[in-house]
């Protein structure tokens, strides 16, 4: 879709659109307030998140019931932060946007029914917001983005390209058939006691390191399709750890240099196949979002796996690739600036792939705990 396209979509609603986002749908609660201009542009007038890292330190991950908790806990008041750092009243909002999938779905029911609780006492409409739409959405808070372009979300529970038509529009290009990328950043740093958040430690660590010592698999490696493996990665990474009788600190560092220059490698392939078919449909821009999307490394590889192919690469500022409200706020926004709201019964969903037709005639991966969240 091209500038005027947009425009014409925003001809019914020629004013300034303002919104609460709120987003628990892992382990961060956040609320936001972004206002949306007829032309696209954002501003943002809070972005608070308050981080549970510390209570799930002890157990190298995310315990759902821990993270449900803390949301209702603080959530509230996360929401009262926002709306004070905007400096506006509940009745200077326009709607109400929360995440409402896909997720650990007792933290995403937390901030789904929170939301609702300001659309009734407020009288404001509600959006419920798909948190990968968010994700996909979440470069056009700082940049001018028309669609059509490909998205690459790379996240701890997915990983996959999807061709953006439009607003609620997506087309699934290719997925993980195992494990999400970001996933595998962790369990990497987990075994080698680095602790959780796993990526920004490896990301770290590896700056130090040498990216050629271990000699890691690049799973699918010249597959002509854009799905992505990195159970495979994750394997080879245990073995050759396993094999180091007493890793010392320049071990961590070559060990974390080797996998993410692994990781670096397969989504750039991936991503080269999925801009040579998203080209055919118009498509000169990829964006890279989701948590790992803040890595430099990564970052590099795919800005190199662009310029050769004639694409232009675009990222959300790090602070912004992560769980945030911003982006849910964004979402809601433009979902209603295109007349879209929801009920009050709507659902909070586990999983809600962002292209409903292909996750069904062709699912990511099968049943049980493993693999991507869509």
């Amino acid at each position: 879709m091209n500038a005027a396209s947009n425009a014409a979509q925003d001809a019914a609603q020629p004013y300034p659109l303002t919104v609460l986002g709120i987003e628990s749908s892992c382990d961060d609660s956040a609320a936001a307030v972004i206002r949306r201009h007829p032309d696209g542009r954002v501003d943002i007038l809070s972005d608070i998140v308050w981080r549970q890292n510390d209570e799930h330190a002890a157990y190298g991950g995310v315990v759902p019931e821990i993270a449900a908790r803390a949301h209702a806990e603080r959530l509230d008041g996360v929401v009262i932060d926002a709306m004070r750092a905007a400096e506006l009243d509940y009745d200077d909002l326009d709607a109400v946007a929360a995440t409402a999938g896909p997720g650990l779905v007792g933290g995403v029911m937390v901030g789904l029914m929170t939301a609702k609780g300001v659309a009734v006492a407020r009288g404001l409409p509600l959006v419920a917001v798909n948190h990968l739409e968010a994700h996909a959405l979440s470069p056009r808070l700082t940049e001018t983005l028309e669609f059509p372009y490909l998205a690459l979300l790379v996240s701890g529970g997915h990983t996959q390209l999807a061709l953006a038509e439009d607003v609620g529009r997506y087309r699934r290009l290719g997925a993980t058939i195992d494990d999400a990328a970001g996933e595998a950043f962790d369990k990497t740093a987990k075994l080698m006691g680095l602790g959780n958040p796993g990526g920004p430690a490896i990301e770290q660590l590896a700056r130090n390191g040498d990216p050629e010592r271990f000699k890691l698999p690049r799973p699918l490696h010249g597959a002509p399709h854009c799905d992505f493996s990195f159970s495979g990665l994750k394997t080879a990474v245990l073995r050759a750890w396993q094999d180091l009788p007493a890793p010392s600190a320049q071990d961590r560092a070559d060990m974390a240099a080797s996998f993410q220059e692994a990781v670096a490698d397969i989504l750039s392939e991936r991503a080269r196949n999925a801009m040579r078919q998203a080209a055919d449909a118009g498509a000169r821009v990829i964006a890279v979002v989701g948590g790992v999307a803040s890595n430099a490394r990564l970052r590099a590889a795919l800005n190199a796996a662009a310029a050769n192919e004639g694409f232009s690469l675009i990222a959300p500022p790090p602070k912004w690739c992560t769980d945030n409200a911003a982006m849910v706020a964004l979402a809601g926004a433009e979902r209603f600036a295109r007349g879209m709201s929801d009920a009050l019964d709507v659902a909070a969903r586990p999983r809600w792939p962002l292209d409903q037709d292909a996750a069904r005639a062709a699912p990511a991966s099968g049943g049980g705990r493993k693999g991507p969240k869509a």
